[in-house]
């Protein structure tokens, strides 16, 4: 998993539906593209942003989402392109998915603990190194309100010696234990385990940090990111500045101002004073105001914009148009729904 190392742009995949709750493969297709042609270095499907919904047998949609993202990869993107394949469940669940993810042609698992975070850390660290066995584990840290748990910087350390980790999304929504994270990685001493940002709500930052311990220094590479699911030709353009900027080693402190912003804008499309509610809707509504998707319809009716989400959409769009991607979405849209 060279690439990874290079930093990039990961967008997590929405699923595109129809008003009345089917699977609109032409928008599908045409979101793939659009996460291509905006530069993106990868892809994740079948996360949380693609609806874990999609795995229930009366949707079917877990393998024909996954496949076709591959089938849009395989004809428009380099061939340096990150496949990247949502695993989760318990562990039975989740080698299977696995093995079809690296079968089909994905180069690595982002693996959810949700399924298991009763259980205690051994059990865990089992389940890992058992879905290791089939494919390249993209460890992730998820926030305890949207169902994570707190894991101790002695587990992440232990994750680490997981011979198949290849990298680790922290995405806590916290300072302390994003630290944990980092500290693990720089001192298990594996240069293999790259750490990509799932925090949405502190990006900038991330990305600008040197996190350094020991004489070492690390940086977050890049982003595996719900909110890079949105305005993604924005977001590679930012990352290719912050690489030049960490280079340089000048940090303007117009990127603070830039952070506060993209927290702000992110508040917005992922709900955060709804305990993030709306979060998936939040990130279909830009989509669907762009065109790319055909509705914000969920396979779980109870998902839906929060009282008040659309509004703040508006705000943020009109205060930050900068962030935003709209003209170079319309001037390629008719293409990509021609497919």
């Amino acid at each position: 998993m060279r690439q990874l190392s290079s930093g990039l742009v990961i967008p997590a995949l929405p699923l595109a539906l129809t008003e009345n709750g089917t699977w609109s493969e032409p928008h599908q297709r045409a979101l793939l593209r659009y996460y291509i042609d905006a530069g993106a270095g990868g892809i994740a499907a079948g996360v949380h942003s693609t609806q874990f919904a999609i795995r229930d047998p009366k949707y079917g949609l877990f393998e024909p989402v996954l496949k076709l993202a591959l089938e849009i990869i395989e004809q428009f993107a380099d061939e340096g392109f990150v496949r990247i394949a949502g695993v989760c469940g318990e562990t039975k669940q989740a080698v299977r998915e696995a093995r079809f993810a690296a079968g089909a042609g994905y180069h690595a698992g982002l693996l959810s603990m949700a399924a298991v975070n009763r259980c205690d850390e051994e059990k865990i660290l089992r389940h890992v190194a058992a879905v290791s066995g089939e494919i390249p584990v993209v460890g992730f840290y998820l926030q305890p309100s949207v169902g994570g748990r707190v894991f101790p910087y002695s587990f992440w350390r232990r994750f680490c010696d997981i011979e198949n980790v290849v990298a680790i999304k922290a995405a806590p929504f916290n300072r302390y234990q994003t630290w944990d994270v980092v500290r693990a990685v720089i001192e298990s001493g594996r240069d293999d385990i790259e750490i990509y940002t799932g925090n949405d709500d502190n990006i900038i930052v991330d990305l600008l940090t040197p996190f350094s311990w020991q004489g070492q220094t690390r940086y977050i590479t890049g982003g595996l990111l719900g909110q890079w699911g949105v305005w993604t030709k924005r977001a590679v353009e930012m990352l290719e500045e912050i690489k030049v900027a960490r280079e340089s080693g000048h940090i303007s402190t117009d990127w603070l101002t830039k952070n506060a912003a993209l927290t702000d804008a992110n508040a917005a499309v992922f709900d955060s004073a709804n305990g993030f509610h709306g979060c998936i809707p939040g990130i279909l509504e830009i989509l669907r105001r762009q065109g790319l998707v055909p509705s914000i319809h969920c396979l779980n009716p109870g998902e839906k914009l929060s009282p008040g989400q659309a509004a703040e959409l508006d705000r943020v769009c009109r205060a930050y148009p900068e962030m935003t991607d709209d003209d170079f979405v319309s001037s390629q849209l008719n293409q990509w729904l021609e497919l």
